[in-house]
C-alpha cells in the first residue's frame, strides 16, 4: 500500500492569513494538537520582518515551547532569516523552506525582487543549511494561474523549478496559490515539471478557492506524487478572494486519501479535534 506524506501548513500558512494575531500559546496548542494526530511534518511559523507579517511574531517563542518529535518546519526568506532560525533552534528535528514564485508579476508584489534576484536571495539559506544538516524545502508559487499575468505556460514552471532545484533543495512544493488551476492544466504543468525534477522530489499545494483543490490532489498522486500540503481547518484564504476558501483541508485530504487506500499516518479522529481548534482561531487574535 502506498504511502503518502502530508505537510501541515496552518500554523504558518494558514495563521499568517488571520487579520489578528494569535497568541504564541495558542499556535503552540495547534501545532501539539497536530502532532498529537500523528501529522510529522508541520509548520510552525517564518522569519520574515513582524512589519510585514505581524503574525509570524515570536515564532522563536513558538520553537522554544516544541519538544522533539515531528519535523519543524520554517519559513526562512533570506540570511537575515536564517540567522534568527539558527539562534531559535534548541534541538534538532526542524527544517526550513525557501520561497519563490514562477512568475516576475507575483515574484516583485510579494517580495520586491525579480524571480532571478528571489533565487539569489534563497542560494545562500540554502547553503547555510545543508552545511547545517538542515533539510530544506522550496516552495513556487503561481504554478497554472497568476493574480498579475493570468495562465501561466508550463514550460515557465519547469523552468524556476529546475533553477531552484538545482541550489539544492530537497523537495520543492508547487504550490496553485490562488485556486484557479483545473485537472488538466494541472496535469499539464507536472508533465513539464517532472521532465526536470523526478516526481519523488515533488509535493502539490492546493488552494480550494475555486473547489478543486482535491480534483488536482488526484491528478498529481496519477502523476506519481506522494507529498501534499494542507492545513487542518482549510486555515488561510486566498488574499485575492477575500472570503473564499485558501488552504485545501488536511482532514478532506486525509479522508480522500484513505478511502483510496493510501496510508497517511493521521488519526481521522484526533485530527478531527485539531481541525476544530484551527478553525476556532479564526478571528481570535489578540
Amino acid at each position: 500500500m502506498s504511502f503518502v506524506t502530508l505537510h501541515e501548513v496552518g500554523p504558518r500558512d494558514g495563521l499568517q492569513n488571520e487579520p489578528g494575531v494569535i497568541s504564541v500559546a495558542q499556535r503552540v496548542a495547534l501545532v501539539r494538537a497536530l502532532a498529537d494526530a500523528g501529522l510529522r511534518h508541520i509548520e510552525v511559523g517564518s522569519f520574515v520582518s513582524p512589519k510585514w507579517v505581524p503574525q509570524m511574531a515570536q515564532t522563536d517563542a513558538v520553537m522554544a515551547e516544541l519538544a522533539p518529535g515531528p519535523e519543524y518546519a520554517v519559513l526562512v526568506p533570506n540570511m537575515r532569516g536564517w540567522d534568527g532560525f539558527a539562534a531559535a533552534q534548541k534541538h534538532g528535528g526542524y527544517a526550513v523552506a525557501v520561497f519563490v514564485a514562477a512568475t516576475e508579476g507575483f515574484s516583485r508584489a510579494n517580495l520586491n525582487c525579480s524571480v532571478a534576484e528571489s533565487l539569489e536571495r534563497a542560494a545562500p539559506v540554502i547553503a547555510a543549511a545543508k552545511a547545517a544538516g538542515v533539510s530544506v524545502r522550496g516552495y513556487v508559487s503561481c504554478v497554472t494561474d497568476c493574480p498579475y499575468e493570468g495562465q501561466v505556460a508550463p514550460a515557465q514552471v519547469a523552468d524556476v523549478v529546475a533553477r531552484l532545484f538545482a541550489l539544492g533543495v530537497g523537495e520543492v512544493s508547487l504550490g496553485e496559490t490562488i485556486g484557479k488551476g483545473d485537472p488538466a492544466r494541472v496535469s499539464a504543468m507536472l508533465d513539464a515539471v517532472m521532465q526536470v525534477v523526478p516526481a519523488e522530489a515533488l509535493a502539490g499545494h492546493f488552494h480550494d478557492t475555486g473547489g478543486r483543490a482535491l480534483d488536482n490532489i488526484a491528478v498529481s498522486l496519477e502523476a506519481g506524487l506522494r507529498s501534499f500540503d494542507a492545513a487542518a481547518g482549510g486555515l488561510g484564504g486566498c488574499p485575492y478572494a477575500p472570503g473564499a476558501p485558501g488552504n485545501v483541508a488536511t482532514e478532506a485530504v486525509v479522508a480522500m486519501l484513505h478511502e483510496a487506500g493510501y496510508e497517511t499516518g493521521v488519526d481521522a479522529e484526533k485530527l478531527a479535534l485539531a481541525a476544530d481548534m484551527a478553525r476556532g482561531l479564526r478571528g481570535k487574535g489578540q
